[in-house]
């Protein structure tokens, strides 16, 4: 191979050496976690902002209150449902009459008292208690009630608009999103405020755009340095 600029090709050839060994060191077990769990930086920076997007999804207060009017409100709906035995037992635990016929699950009740011991498990989830949930229905795991509020909720939502219950099927919906979901996904991961990571998360972000320009300049003066470059092309003027 011929070097058109030994100097360059040196240049580039650092560069990527010095890339390679952090991009090694990245995938290496050096960054602190949760119980002194070493973990390398992939899993540090996703762990970071897994907790730092909990920190800032706790929107079950606010889904409280858009429940609060609609306690005393009586529904009465069939509809298909994924996991219908268990949504029954759910259901039916917290007061709200249900039954599952096959894949067909009957509900009746006061759908605001439903709704409020669906946010509640929520909170409970988002609060890592999971403990809580399940002594509320006989042992039951509480990953499980989750998904059993989800399946039993989510296919309600077009069974009140059939019945014409567009409000109630839009808190029914919030619920599901901005307290079930909520709950459900990040079980398990502690919550973290921004500005007590804002350090660390401006760190990361410096780095990855430095990493990226990093070996953009390394490939630069490697192809340099083997005489590759690009150039204007010259406009040809018309006689």
């Amino acid at each position: 191979m011929l070097i058109h600029s030994k100097s360059s090709f040196m240049k580039g050839l650092l560069l990527m050496a010095s890339f390679c060994a952090v991009f090694f060191m990245i995938f290496m077990p050096l960054f602190p976690g949760d119980g002194g769990k070493a973990l390398n930086g992939l899993e540090y920076s996703d762990d970071l902002f897994n907790k730092l997007s909990k920190g800032s999804s706790y929107f079950i207060p606010e889904t409280q209150k858009r429940v609060e009017p609609l306690k005393g409100k009586v529904v009465e709906v069939a509809y298909p449902s994924k996991k219908a035995d268990d949504a029954a037992k759910v259901f039916a635990a917290v007061g709200v009459t249900a039954t599952a016929e096959g894949s067909t699950l009957k509900v009746q009740g006061d759908l605001g008292a439903l709704l409020a011991a669906a946010v509640a498990d929520s909170d409970a989830m988002y609060k890592n208690d999971g403990k809580a949930v399940s002594a509320r229905y006989a042992g039951m795991d509480h990953m499980t009630v989750m998904e059993a509020w989800w399946e039993g909720l989510n296919p309600m939502i077009k069974a009140l608009q059939k019945n014409k219950m567009v409000e109630e099927a839009g808190v029914v919906d919030s619920v599901l999103k901005r307290a079930v979901e909520t709950g459900y996904n990040f079980y398990g991961i502690p919550a973290a405020k921004v500005m007590d990571k804002l350090g660390v998360m401006i760190g990361l972000l410096v780095f990855y755009v430095l990493y990226t320009v990093w070996y953009g300049f390394a490939i630069f003066e490697l192809f340099d340095g083997i005489g590759l470059t690009m150039k204007k092309s010259k406009i040809k003027q018309e006689a």
